[in-house]
């Protein structure tokens, strides 16, 4: 790695700027501890929105609403973001980031409850991108999940997939690392999609379904 990498990183972090909502929403969402996106993640959620012209999305992981703003501005203006999270505050917040960010009532379904209790309940093959930023030991459950629920050419996209920079170091072997590590690994090798681990923000692995 050369000196410059790491300002280079920093230089494309940066590189598109947040909207005051996205960064009020983001601001929110730290007090809260909710873990929002960066803007480098952000960046890459939008852009992948955009290029699947993505009208049915389904979020794993409310937060504040940081990342679904993302989605949003991505997404064609008659696209549907279904979010799920667990903690009610955090839904609270990603509520009032959508309306300050003047995003009509019915493009968002805001679901309460574990995820893993409500996504056997979507339909199969009924979605063009779902977004895994939840709890990180329950990532594998949550991609087979997302693969049924893709159509084919549809965008599966896991937040925080370099955790830390803790996934390359082979040093680093508590749970939530092997867990993320193992699943990379097992994506990368799964025929059914065409992956990518980007590092951007805390690793951005996105992968296209067959």
């Amino acid at each position: 790695m050369t000196a410059q990498k790491p300002a280079s990183w920093a230089y494309a972090e940066e590189f598109v700027t947040e909207t005051p909502v996205v960064e009020q929403a983001r601001r929110r969402g730290e007090e809260l501890g909710a873990s929002p996106v960066g803007t480098g993640a952000g960046v890459v959620l939008r852009l992948l929105a955009a290029a699947s012209k993505a009208k049915s999305v389904i979020e794993i992981g409310t937060g504040a609403g940081t990342s679904g703003l993302w989605l949003l501005q991505g997404m064609p203006s008659d696209g549907i973001l279904t979010t799920i999270d667990v903690e009610p505050e955090h839904q609270a917040a990603a509520r009032q980031a959508y309306r300050e960010a003047g995003i009509a009532p019915q493009r968002t379904r805001v679901i309460s409850g574990r995820a893993l209790d409500v996504l056997p309940r979507m339909t199969d093959a009924a979605y063009d991108m779902v977004v895994v930023d939840a709890e990180k030991s329950e990532y594998p459950s949550y991609v087979e999940h997302a693969i049924r629920l893709l159509r084919s050419g549809g965008v599966l996209v896991l937040d925080n997939m370099l955790w830390h920079d803790r996934v390359a170091d082979p040093a680093a072997r508590d749970e939530q690392t092997r867990v993320l590590r193992d699943l990379g690994k097992q994506l990368r090798d799964d025929e059914r999609l065409v992956p990518a681990l980007l590092p951007v923000g805390d690793g951005v692995l996105a992968a296209v379904k067959r």
